[in-house]
């Protein structure tokens, strides 16, 4: 059987604060832990569920979408038309932050290189390749 955490040790381990873990399992998309004289007892399971929503929310997950996203994978049930609709949005919202982040990044790689006095001026001497000077 796993060893039981604390709030206060899943709270280390992850890196996310008891009160966030509270409100999760308030709203459902941590389970209700097992108590143990009064006090909540985590499963290691709750480790990869809560480093899985800290991540999906770094992403832009809202909660809704984590309820929504959490729901479709009950081990009983394939996940749902509804999960389906939800995650293919979701990967292509993904995939233009992905290609405006990739862009910023290509532009601040390329000025650490240039010699350019202002933007605009770096701009105008941008190569075919996408790098300037």
């Amino acid at each position: 059987m796993d060893s039981l955490l604390s709030i206060g040790e899943l709270a280390k381990k992850t890196d996310v604060n008891p009160s966030a873990i509270r409100y999760y399992e308030s709203i459902g998309i941590m389970p209700t832990p097992k108590k143990v004289s009064g006090q909540r007892r985590y499963t290691t399971e709750g480790i990869d569920r809560l480093k899985f929503i800290k991540t999906a929310q770094l992403a832009g997950f809202s909660i809704k979408e984590l309820g929504v996203l959490l729901e479709g994978f009950d081990n009983q049930v394939p996940p749902s038309e509804r999960w389906r609709q939800m995650a293919s949005t979701k990967c292509s919202e993904l995939e233009g932050q992905k290609k405006h982040i990739d862009a910023m990044l290509d532009v601040l790689k390329n000025g650490l290189k240039c010699e350019c006095l202002t933007w605009s001026e770096c701009f105008t001497k941008v190569n075919s390749d996408g790098t300037c000077c």
